[in-house]
């Protein structure tokens, strides 16, 4: 690290918003990276004195110890230290610890705290000219969160090690989650789908039906005067079809409507991931860590690393009134005043708990257009970037305009003058295009706003029938959750936070709770039992509508309304009253002298003991204990045997094996790994890089898909970035970390967000089994 004698010393959280705000500030500066969190909970122990007010036992992280050393010496020969870490509670969090751990905390002059939404020369001058303290309150509830997520995940988790298998996780958030996709899958499997018909007509306005303007289509409403019909067997639908065989149809009325459609607000995170998961086909992770990129400054030419977007973990719809305006002067100069509507468009937050004092994710200037910025960004950063800025222009454009047609047509019977049915067809036209010139919102499993237009008709017109058809029909269920449904899903329940959504859909991925299929996510076998398991015996901590409870409770702390001690202890209590009663339910019985075995933690973690110990010295391996989930069926049969094949869960996760595997009678071996492909291509020969497991040990390792032409394999899981320092391949280290496979760099994974709930549920475990 170089001298700070004499200067300013700032840090941040990355290498690259070092060198961005370094930029902007100048040499009377040293901006430098503590690399993510420098404090945590201890790996092995609980950490965390539930007797005396939940004071947590914080250390400073192992591979963490030399750069807070250097911290600590930088700041001794700075003249000031400034903590520009993150806006929000991660980011102050991230502060507090920082102080506590270089020693600044006893300095009598501590550490200032600056804020910044946007990485840019103003927005970062105006923060270090109005410097605060630390705000004990957003300390207060992240200290709150990642204690109550320690609660949830080092007490639960090992109930799952006695009755599923061993090394499960739990997480609050995660837990909850994996049980809104459960709840789907099983609502889809149990959907009883009913019949019903509908009757269409193809219509032309004259006698030549060539003419495609001419032919519209309608559908049968009614018989007039009548309430609509409802026609649910075939039946019915024939004997309707017969009746209007040869019917006379006629235009009774045409009803005009213009139709406005306003823009949809600039992106908070949920919708970000959300939009850019239906148009780019983007996971969470990926959108967040491009977002990061994009945040934490890119160089752009002239202007040098500069941030493009604001910060990219809000929920706050809010935008700067310098940003109002310079958009709206963009969109005068570019599209006219037609385009631009008479004063600012202003939208109000859905989440009541949303933190107002943040920006919605938009462009920190909507001069760097998509256009400028090509030759800057790669493929991927350039495209969420377009999605972003063009979001952020069309919120502030005006209406478009769109004239809605609805037609009432009458059927009159051949066989009866008396007998008239109603159709009725429905169109649309665009008629001023407003802000959908620049952008328009993707929809969920549907397509994107078609427009319908129906001929020029008038009350009285004749209309000559081309055919008529009579169609079956059935109801749906519900679709599987993608991940954009699902993180909509937990932002209108109230499950989780900005920062959560992307890794808690991760994290189930990663422990095979879920799978994701063709962009679907289903539960697996176990994802369903842990469901199952969890929401017998903690129905509280399983219920959607207690999770959000307990995230406006944290919100509550964050602004000062309550005591986070009081909080946790409202909790802790009765959930840990629960955990006493299933550890007794699903400890067995000791099998030398009956009495109840108990869970111990011993050297190499958790085991089972007696409880009659000393005269009964009995011990068990937890791995003995747990049941193994049941079997999946599959559509793949043994190319042995010929027999179906299932999936199976053993000592090292999910493998694929034939239903005679380990049978008494006509036992057959055949068994191979599941195949999970990466995204990253292989850096050797550009083939698919693929999951597999070590025959012996069952540790996962990354291989090419195209061996044994080509033999490039990684122990650890390839990240979609490339190196910062030399454009190699990142792979994944311990703790959320990353390293170069070519180089020497090391560093935060850039895919990963400051997980407040789905990272919790799994560091603390890593050292508890035996």
């Amino acid at each position: 690290m170089p001298s700070s004698k004499g200067k300013r010393l700032v840090v941040v959280e990355s290498p690259a918003k070092a060198r961005t705000v370094g930029q902007i500030l100048g040499n009377k500066y040293l901006v430098t990276a503590s690399m993510g969190h420098v404090r945590d909970l201890p790996k092995s122990t609980l950490g965390v004195n539930t007797e005396e007010d939940f004071s947590p036992k914080y250390l400073t992280m192992k591979d963490k110890r030399d750069l807070v050393k250097d911290l600590k010496a930088a700041g001794a020969n700075a003249s000031d230290i400034f903590l520009a870490t993150d806006p929000d509670r991660e980011g102050e969090a991230i502060s507090w610890h920082l102080q506590a751990a270089a020693g600044w905390d006893k300095f009598e002059k501590p550490p200032k705290r600056v804020v910044f939404h946007e990485i840019t020369k103003q927005a970062v001058e105006e923060a270090f000219e109005h410097p605060r303290e630390i705000d004990m309150q957003l300390v207060n509830a992240q200290q709150a969160r990642r204690i109550l997520d320690r609660l949830v995940g080092y007490e639960i988790s090992p109930l799952l090690w006695l009755k599923v298998k061993l090394g499960l996780s739990a997480g609050r958030v995660q837990s909850v989650t994996l049980r809104m996709i459960v709840d789907r899958e099983r609502e889809i499997g149990a959907f009883v789908p009913q019949e019903w018909w509908s009757l269409e007509a193809e219509l032309h306005k004259d006698t030549d039906p060539s003419i495609p303007s001419n032919l519209f289509t309608a559908t049968l409403h009614s018989r007039k005067g009548s309430r609509k019909l409802n026609i649910n067997d075939e039946t019915t639908a024939r004997g309707l079809e017969a009746e209007l065989k040869g019917a006379a149809y006629s235009v009774d009325t045409v009803e005009k409507k213009p139709r406005r459609q306003r823009p949809a607000p600039p992106f908070i995170t949920s919708t970000l991931q959300q939009d850019a998961g239906r148009k780019l086909r983007f996971t969470a992770q990926r959108t967040m860590a491009l977002a990061q990129q994009l945040y934490e400054g890119l160089n752009v030419g002239s202007e040098g690393s500069v941030g493009l977007i604001t910060y990219m973990r809000t929920d706050s719809v809010n935008v700067a009134d310098t940003a109002v305006r310079e958009t709206r002067d963009y969109i005068r100069q570019r599209f006219g005043k037609d385009y631009t509507p008479d004063k600012p468009r202003a939208y109000r937050t859905r989440s009541k708990n949303a933190q107002e004092a943040h920006e919605a994710i938009r462009p920190t200037s909507v001069g760097r257009t998509p256009q400028a910025m090509a030759t800057f960004l790669d493929r991927d950063q350039l495209r969420l970037y377009t999605l972003i800025w063009e979001r952020m222009v069309a919120s502030q454009m005006a209406d478009a305009v769109l004239e809605a047609t609805t037609v009432e047509i009458d059927a009159r019977c051949a066989s009866s003058s008396d007998s008239v049915f109603r159709f009725r067809a429905t169109g649309s036209v665009l008629k001023f295009l407003g802000f959908r010139a620049v952008y328009l919102e993707g929809r969920d499993d549907t397509a994107e706003n078609s427009e319908n237009a129906l001929p020029e008709l008038a009350a009285g017109d004749g209309l000559a029938n081309q055919k008529l058809e009579a169609s079956q029909h059935f109801t749906q269920p519900p679709p599987k959750f993608t991940e954009a449904t699902l993180i909509r899903e937990m932002e209108e329940k109230g499950i989780g936070r900005p920062s959560t959504y992307a890794p808690t859909i991760a994290t189930l991925v990663e422990r095979e709770y879920v799978l994701r299929e063709q962009r679907r996510l289903s539960p697996t076998e176990l994802g369903c039992t842990v469901t199952d398991l969890l929401t017998e015996r903690f129905a509280d901590v399983m219920a959607p509508e207690f999770t959000a409870k307990m995230e406006e409770d944290l919100d509550s702390v964050a602004q000062g309304e309550q005591d986070w001690v009081p909080m946790l202890r409202d909790f802790y209590e009765p959930f840990h009253q629960a955990v006493n009663l299933a550890e007794q339910a699903f400890t067995p019985s000791c099998e030398k002298c009956g009495q109840p075995m108990t869970m111990m933690m011993g050297r190499f973690g958790r085991f089972l003991a007696c409880s009659g110990y000393p005269e009964c010295q009995n011990t068990r391996n937890m791995r003995d204990t747990a049941e193994r989930p049941p079997d999946e069926p599959t559509d793949e049969i043994c190319e042995k045997c010929e027999r179906p094949m299932v999936i199976k869960t053993g000592r090292y996760g999910r493998f694929l094996a034939c239903t005679g595997y380990n049978a008494d009678d006509n036992p057959c071996d055949n068994r191979r790994n599941i195949v999970t492909k990466s995204d990253v291509p292989c850096p050797k020969c550009g083939g698919d890089l693929v999951q597999r497991r070590a025959r012996k040990s069952g540790r996962p390792f990354w291989g090419c898909a195209n061996y044994p032409e080509c033999e490039f394999l990684v122990n650890t899981e390839p990240l979609p970035e490339p190196c910062p320092d030399c454009g190699g391949m990142l792979i994944t280290a311990a703790r959320g970390r990353a390293r170069c496979s070519d180089c020497k760099w090391k560093g935060d994974q850039p895919t990963t967000t400051p997980a407040e709930d789905a990272a919790a549920a799994t560091p603390e475990l890593a050292g508890v089994g035996d």
